[in-house]
Formats: C-alpha cells, sequence, structure tokens
C-alpha cells in the first residue's frame, strides 16, 4: 500500500493547529485535464487546505568525488561571485545537479494518452563508477516502467530505479555518468534555524527543463506531520519534515531545498495550498534521508521489522462493548488479522494491544513508531493485549517486513 496512495490529500481543520487528513481519489489523466495553476475546489463552509504531493502534470573541472557530502560544485569565476549575492552563487553551484524526471507507462508505449505520464525533480548526489546517483522522491517514480531523466543542459538519459521507499517518500535512480561533471553536496539539516534563508530548486509545472529556482526562508526546521499509509483515513505514521515558505510547486517534488552555501539541507515533497493559505511547503530532512538512501542503494530497499497485525486504533472504533474490555481500556490498538511472527505468538482477531515491552502504545502509530524506532529483524518483543476482560502476554519474534517496492 503506497503512502502517498492519492494525488491529493485533503485537509479539513476546525483549528489551525489540528491536521485531519483526508485521502481523495484524482487521477493523473484526471489531473492533466485541469488548468495547472488550478487546485481542485474546497467545497462547504468549513476551510479546507489541500495537501498536494507535488508531482508535476505532464578554470579546470575536478573529477566527481566518490560519495556525497564531498560534492562539486559547479564552476563560477571569481568575478561573477564577487559581481552576485549569495542567493545567485548559491543557486550556480546547485542549480546544474538538479534534473528532470520523467515517467511513462512502459517504452514505446502511448502513455501520455493514458494520463500515465508525469514529470518530477531529481537530485544528482554521488558518481559511482561510470554512474551517477539521484535522490528523488518515491511519489514521482511509483507506478512508472519507463524513466527517464533531462538534466539540465537538455541531455536526456534512460534511468534505472535503484530502490524506493514508500514510508520516507525516498527514491534513488542510477543513470549513466557520461557529460556530467558536478554532483550536489549534503549540508546539515540539523543545523538549520528558523528564518534563514531557503531555496528551493526543481521544474515547476513542467516550465521547460532548465531548474527553476525560489526563494524563502526555513520556517520551522523541524515539524512532525501525521499522515495515513493506509486507506482508512487515519494517521499511522508521522513525518519529521523542514517547513519552508519557498515557493514549492508541482513539479518540484524530489528537488532541492539549499543553504546559501549551496548545499543540499532538505528533498521538497509537499505542501499545503488553499485559497488564503500561502508558504505552507515541506522538505524531507537530507540528514534523515542519508540513511535511506544508503539503504536504497545497498540492498534496494529499506529493511524494517514486521510484527504481523493489521489494527485499528480502539478510540476510533465503534462499539467497542463487543470487545467486552474492562471500563478503564480506553486506548490500544485492535487486531482486525493476525499474519505471520504475530500469529504464531498467539495472536487473534479482536485482541487489543495496550503495551509493547512494558511501554504503553495507545494506537497504531505508537505501536509502528515503537518497532521501527526500537526494534530490529530477529528481535523478541513482548506484547501485552486484552482479550475480553483477560490480560495477557505474547512474545513475538520479528520478521523482515516483505513491501510492494519492486
Amino acid at each position: 500500500m503506497s503512502l502517498f496512495d492519492d494525488d491529493f490529500y485533503s485537509t479539513k481543520v476546525s483549528r489551525w493547529n489540528n491536521w485531519s487528513v483526508r485521502g481523495k481519489r484524482l487521477s493523473r489523466k484526471g489531473w492533466r485535464q485541469l488548468p495547472p495553476w488550478l487546485l481542485p475546489a474546497a467545497g462547504g463552509a468549513s476551510a479546507m487546505l489541500v495537501l498536494l504531493l507535488l508531482f508535476g502534470a505532464s578554470g579546470e573541472e575536478e573529477a566527481l568525488p566518490a560519495s556525497y557530502g564531498a560534492g562539486a560544485a559547479a564552476v563560477v569565476s571569481d568575478a561573477q561571485m564577487l559581481n552576485s549575492d549569495s542567493v545567485v552563487r548559491a543557486a550556480a553551484v546547485v542549480g546544474p545537479t538538479v534534473i528532470s524526471i520523467i515517467g511513462s507507462a512502459a517504452d514505446g508505449g502511448d502513455a501520455e494518452s493514458h494520463g500515465a505520464v508525469g514529470l518530477g525533480s531529481g537530485v544528482m548526489f554521488q558518481k559511482s563508477g561510470d554512474k551517477i546517483r539521484i535522490v528523488t522522491n518515491n511519489h514521482v517514480v511509483e507506478g512508472f516502467t519507463q524513466l527517464d531523466v533531462v538534466t539540465a543542459q537538455g541531455e536526456r538519459k534512460k534511468a534505472e530505479l535503484l530502490g524506493r521507499d514508500q514510508m520516507t517518500d525516498l527514491a534513488v535512480l542510477e543513470i549513466d555518468a557520461d557529460g556530467i561533471n558536478i554532483v550536489a553536496e549534503f549540508g546539515d539539516s540539523d543545523a538549520l534555524h528558523a528564518g534563514e534563508t531557503a531555496i528551493a530548486v526543481g521544474n515547476p509545472l513542467g516550465l521547460g527543463f532548465a531548474p527553476t529556482v525560489t526563494k524563502g526562508i526555513i520556517s520551522w526546521p523541524k515539524r512532525t506531520i501525521p499522515v495515513s499509509l493506509g486507506q482508512q483515513g487515519s494517521y499511522d505514521w508521522e513525518m519529521d519534515v523542514i517547513q519552508t515558505d519557498a515557493a514549492i510547486n508541482q513539479g518540484n517534488s524530489g528537488g532541492a531545498l539549499v543553504n546559501l552555501q549551496g548545499k543540499v539541507v532538505g528533498i521538497n515533497t509537499l505542501k499545503v495550498a488553499d485559497m488564503g493559505v500561502e508558504g505552507l511547503g515541506f522538505a524531507i530532512p537530507i540528514n534523515s534521508a542519508k540513511q535511506i538512501i544508503d539503504a536504497l542503494i545497498t540492498d534496494h530497499k529499506v529493511k524494517r521489522p514486521y510484527i504481523g497485525v493489521v489494527t485499528q486504533d480502539l478510540q476510533s472504533f465503534q462499539g467497542t462493548e463487543v470487545l467486552k474490555l474492562p471500563s478503564d481500556v480506553k486506548t490500544g490498538s485492535i487486531v482486525i488479522d493476525a499474519i505471520g511472527p504475530a500469529k504464531d505468538a498467539g495472536l487473534k482477531t479482536n485482541d487489543v494491544i495496550v503495551e509493547l515491552d512494558g511501554q504503553a502504545v495507545d494506537g497504531t502509530l505508537a505501536l509502528r513508531k515503537y518497532i521501527y524506532s526500537k526494534k530490529r529483524i530477529g528481535d523478541e518483543l513482548e506484547v501485552t493485549y486484552y482479550r475480553g476482560e483477560n490480560k495477557a502476554t505474547a512474545t513475538v519474534t520479528l520478521d523482515e517486513l516483505q513491501d510492494d517496492n519492486k
């Protein structure tokens, strides 16, 4: 199941500091029929925000470094540097490393007529042998069988998908390095401060393949936003993101958020957009992305521990009296289905999980966060649960999560 299963997320709020995300399906073909500057209209008296996945509608040069973090800068003369401001310098450094990614349904197929062509952005960050590696968003590449890259110089190259991860919305591609002399340098997203200048570089709305540069500030260096991994509309994961007011639009997905040194501090991924709402864009912090990028290069996926339960939050369940729980049990995760490790350990449908390793968990989000952050594949996990009025404990041996990122 895709983390970003829909092209659009509607966010209906009763207070500005409350998030309530509801997925609204809109096919790529349907979106492509809209003028690129129009967003789906929001109905009703309540304020409606649209949380958009930014998926688009249709001197001598030194040798490149072998690993990211020591990237090469664009060749800019001292005179140019002296006669330009810091934003111009940063754009000159990172601009040549930001590319367009074109996704299509199949080689030679009439993909565009079926609404299966997409345009996003990516950042060239590493040379490995005769290949250049590119980081982008998972939702830029998901669902396409053919991926092509267009460089800032207009050269088109076929791309190979090394790996992608739906949960973090990251993907890594690889292209032929011939003719490419520059890769981006990663900065330190943990060192960002509110009010610091931020520059977003990408290819919004398919306006040619040369990257567009927009300037703003870091509104907040680490914002946590809830997301839904499934189609039930309930929050079951959280993303840590950089909030910026630098203009980010469809097609910017996978592009670079950089500092004044031209170093990549984030990968642009989504925004909030609606009438009366401005300057709410988000990027994946590069420090968080590095570990995911390494895993996608090495293993072509992110390996995560797996308990084997499909759950629903107890507090969102209607008719809890049928579970016959003690009156003081108000939160937890109802087991809708138990398979694999959980089933082997004796968990069953309608069990209510309330603790993991003695630590209280109040729902699916807390359950996932504990397992993914505290446990490893092969670890034992002590699960405390209620079956009716009876409290029990089971020991689950965590397996490896198998996903559909193939």
